[in-house]
């Protein structure tokens, strides 16, 4: 009987020794890489650059804002767009305007409408423009809306501001100034 076990258990340990397996694998990898978003402007619809608040663009204003009248309006564009190595699409968004100055804000009104790409900013381009901000709003209303921005510096949003001195400005606004500064906000979309 002990002969028969310990023939057993040899055959045992020799089966298990013999005992083979293949292995394999697969191996899989993924590369990321963060989006760029970002914008810039240009009074000229030209020359764009960067325009942080501490050196924010100038407007070239159609009539003289440093010399109004009650009755007076004054025109200028904007325009807004994507950077070049943006990769992804957006909209931007026109914030209210920051008012500094000795008070002339407070009389001041604007509307803001896009006109198309490339067109001047006049009284005519401004009356068949797409609405941004009403007429009439005072400086610091924001745009009720977004305008969409392609990628890769595409299609520019060209921005017609309107401001007014009203007829019926009273004699206390004679002399006395205001500088709007005004915001967008670019925002990617994917």
């Amino acid at each position: 009987m002990r002969a028969l076990l310990a023939g057993a258990l040899v055959l045992g340990v020799g089966g298990s020794m013999t005992l083979a397996a293949w292995t394999d694998t697969e191996t899989a990898q993924g590369t990321f890489a963060a989006s760029k978003f970002g914008i810039q402007g240009s009074t000229d619809a030209t020359a764009f650059a960067d325009h942080p608040a501490a050196s924010p663009a100038a407007l070239s204003f159609a009539i003289s804002p440093t010399a109004m009248s009650p009755g007076t309006t004054t025109y200028a564009r904007f325009v807004v767009r994507t950077t070049a190595d943006t990769t992804v699409p957006g909209s931007v968004a026109l914030g209210g305007a920051t008012v500094t100055g000795t008070g002339l804000g407070a009389y001041l009104r604007y509307g803001v409408r896009t006109v198309p790409a490339g067109s001047q900013c006049t009284s005519a381009t401004y009356a068949s423009g797409t609405v941004v901000v009403a007429a009439d709003s005072a400086l610091s209303t924001a745009a009720g809306n977004t305008q969409a921005l392609a990628a890769a510096a595409g299609a520019p949003v060209t921005y017609c501001f309107a401001v007014t001195l009203p007829d019926g400005t009273p004699n206390a606004a004679q002399g006395l100034n205001a500088t709007a500064t005004w915001t967008f906000t670019g925002t990617s979309t994917s």
